[in-house]
């Protein structure tokens, strides 16, 4: 945990500084080409950290299987059949030692190149969020970059044997990889004896289209077949393996981890796994993505985590009242069922497996994220996540190739985002191809943003959420504006957005028991707005409704520096029945 609040600029490499603007729909890497890792120079990683971001995930980086031929720079091909796309998922990793050759100069020197890249990130003032994939691998796994004395996963692996807990895979024994879809023919063919258990908990020989075919499930001691009986004692060999793998590229100088689908592998590995890799590097973070609210708090305390994904909680719930599926309201019960470990978890609007904001399967106007991003950024002392390309639109509109379609933009192909592309200019980070919607969402980010990493109120402070009070209030609507306060020391903030998209003239009440439990003066306060910096003197007392004006899809924080609280303020305040006794 940290009291600066950690802002990701979430990107892959692949995609983001690639210049090819006439992309082939389903192209190999000689047709779209690729980004590199030493286009990451201090100009762009600068300007990164300008927009607001201390931390900066590099998704996709560890190799991960392709149909790119890599076989001259001694990296074994892999069987087509069993990769999604032509650039191949990073969530299918191939070798854990190792860098995605696409993302090289020089393929020879790929972690020489990648070493450079998190020197420079650091230069920056940035810090480096890795993925970990834990619970699979590529179907063909096989580290030709193991250190030294390093065993492969399944080296030593019973396959006659469905679970045993010194395997490192599961295994349907006496039968065939036989999935329900094509796998080739004559020398072609994928080939598989015996099956292993595919990664979304496939445990039979069969997956069909829709299952993670292009992985292998990893077996961390659970006997998913035998009653989830757990065999932790002695230590899987897995978590060995992994807890290797954690410690190398810790000495890479990562800084934080971003742990995929943590929830499929064991709370009792993290915790063990965790506090071990803290014994040596108590600075890294982890940062699970879960998608089940029951498991946060058990993650947190026995998993030991840092940071949890709060995609079931806040993200769906903006999705929905953006979508008008649900009231603004309702997203006081986001924090209530957070409360007391709300700084742990991370909010994001975009990341690379949802649609994007601006994309016609989400909102359709990136002008209408802005509220969100408020409440996002600013309700939590937890991290917020920004995906490459969502400060300026992007509409993940491309039918890539295996992506299709989706609103998404595309993990398995080779591909260039239209309005990356345009602000990255060739290494300039130039504005000037920008249209003015897109200068102007960009600058509202970063406004947003700093709001939120700067001012103490949001990064350390105290929470109030005013809903309560305003439910039916005449000049405030619930169902399309939110509201709340934070407070650090004298410096009060007032929030409050509006998801209409009509604008709107508001009278906010503040309760007695914001004064009390806050600690706040009543009286009149010299006020900034922080977005737009208009200065206005504002009364703050739970007898008069603080007046303010929302934009429509817009947002507004008004800062005021209170005066001192002291017993006699209390007590005056009593007297006048302006708080509770």
């Amino acid at each position: 945990m940290t009291d600066e609040k950690i802002i990701i600029y979430q990107v892959l490499p692949r995609l983001f500084s690639n210049r090819c603007a006439s992309c082939v729909p389903n192209g190999t890497y000689e047709q779209n080409g690729s980004g590199k890792l030493n286009d990451f120079t201090p100009k762009v990683l600068n300007e990164i950290k300008k927009l607001g971001a201390n931390y900066i995930w590099y998704t996709g980086v560890i190799e991960h299987a392709t149909k790119t031929d890599y076989s001259r720079y001694g990296i074994r091909p892999d069987n087509k059949y069993v990769v999604k796309g032509e650039a191949g998922s990073p969530y299918a990793i191939k070798d854990y030692y190792d860098i995605d050759p696409d993302l090289a100069e020089n393929p020879l020197e790929r972690m020489h190149e990648f070493e450079a890249l998190v020197a420079r990130t650091h230069e920056a003032g940035l810090k480096v969020v890795l993925d970990f994939v834990p619970n699979h691998v590529a179907r063909q796994y096989h580290s030709d970059a193991a250190p030294q004395g390093v065993e492969d996963l399944g080296a030593h692996d019973n396959k006659e044997m469905h679970f045993s807990p010194s395997n490192n895979f599961y295994y349907i024994p006496r039968q065939a990889f036989t999935p329900q879809f094509y796998i080739g023919e004559g020398d072609d063919r994928y080939f598989e004896y015996p099956a292993k258990a595919t990664g979304n908990d496939c445990f039979g020989a069969f997956p069909n289209e829709n299952d993670w075919y292009e992985t292998v499930k990893l077996n961390y001691g659970v006997d998913y077949m035998g009653g989830h009986r757990l065999c932790f004692d002695p230590i899987p060999d897995t978590w060995h393996k992994m807890l290797d793998i954690l410690l190398f590229w810790c000495g890479k100088g990562i800084d934080a981890f971003r742990c995929d689908m943590a929830h499929m592998v064991p709370v009792e590995f993290w915790g063990w796994a965790i506090s071990r890799v803290k014994e040596s590097y108590p600075q890294v973070l982890f940062i699970a993505e879960i998608y089940d609210q029951a498991l946060y708090r058990l993650y947190l305390e026995k998993g030991k985590f840092d940071y949890l994904y709060d995609k079931v909680g806040l993200y769906d719930k903006l999705r929905g009242v953006l979508c008008h599926q649900v009231s603004a309201a309702q997203l006081t019960y986001c924090w209530q069922a957070v409360d007391g470990i709300g700084g742990h978890m991370l909010n994001f609007l975009e990341n690379h497996d949802e649609q994007r904001f601006a994309s016609p399967f989400f909102a359709g106007d990136a002008d209408k994220a802005i509220p969100a991003l408020a409440v996002a950024t600013l309700m939590s002392t937890g991290p917020m996540m920004i995906y490459f390309g969502q400060e300026l639109g992007e509409r993940g509109d491309d039918a890539e190739g295996f992506s299709g379609h989706d609103g998404r933009t595309t993990i398995f192909d080779y591909w260039s985002v239209p309005t990356v592309r345009q602000w990255y200019d060739g290494g300039r980070c130039s504005i000037a191809k920008l249209t003015s919607q897109q200068k102007r969402l960009r600058n509202l980010y970063k406004t947003i943003l700093h709001i939120g990493r700067h001012e103490k109120a949001v990064s350390q402070g105290s929470f109030f959420d005013l809903m309560y009070v305003n439910g039916e209030n005449p000049r405030f609507n619930p169902h399309r504006h939110y509201t709340f306060l934070r407070k650090y020391g004298r410096e009060l903030l007032l929030v409050a957005v509006n998801f209409d998209s009509r604008p709107a003239q508001v009278a906010i009440n503040l309760p007695g028991h914001a004064f009390d439990t806050m600690k706040i003066v009543a009286g009149q306060y010299e006020a900034t707005e922080l977005i737009s910096g208009e200065k206005e003197t504002k009364t703050i007392s739970p007898d008069t409704p603080f007046d303010c004006a929302l934009p429509a899809y817009g947002a507004v924080v008004w800062k005021m520096e209170l005066k001192n609280f002291s017993q006699r303020n209390i007590e005056k305040m009593k007297k006048d029945k302006k708080i509770s006794k």
